[in-house]
């Protein structure tokens, strides 16, 4: 399950808008700004699934061990279009 902090943090590093995120994982901004928020606002499993994914299909991976949460984007593969 991805936080709302790896979210922000992972749309920071493709340098995308909210806009463009919900464009590409194919929900509705509300949703999108929902699982974005701190206030603990209940977000579909599958809305969290489809921004998991499209973040994923663009180098995005996300990190989560007993030290802590966090992204990282991988370098482009070059067979990648």
């Amino acid at each position: 399950m991805i936080t709302a902090r790896q979210c922000r943090a992972a749309r920071a590093l493709l340098g995308w808008t909210q806009e463009t995120l919900a464009d590409k994982a194919r929900v509705s901004l509300t949703a999108l700004k929902r699982l974005e928020s701190e206030s603990g606002l209940e977000v579909y499993e599958s809305t969290r699934d489809q921004v998991r994914r499209a973040f994923e299909d663009n180098g995005v991976v996300f990190l989560n061990s007993d030290q802590g949460m966090g992204v990282m984007l991988m370098h482009a593969r070059r067979d990648r279009k």
